[in-house]
């Protein structure tokens, strides 16, 4: 099998799409687990606290917020 028989049965028949889609995603996975495997090795002693509110981060923001508003308006008087 030349390379132009290859290249006619990768990229111009069904099969060989298919080959082509299912190698990718084959692939795929298989970075996603290699980073992911080492991502977890990079940040192992990071573990999740239990009593941390998600919210909490958006209720600072709005906090924050209402400060500088607070500051604008007692820079307008």
């Amino acid at each position: 099998m030349d390379i132009t028989e290859l290249y006619h049965f990768l990229f111009e028949t069904i099969p060989g799409i298919g080959v082509l889609v299912g190698a990718g995603i084959v692939i795929s996975l298989l970075l996603c687990v290699v980073f992911e495997a080492r991502t977890r090795k990079l940040y192992r002693n990071h573990a999740e606290e239990d009593d941390v509110d998600e919210w909490e981060l958006l209720e600072d923001m709005s906090e924050a917020e209402a400060e500088e508003e607070a500051k604008l308006h007692d820079e307008r008087d």
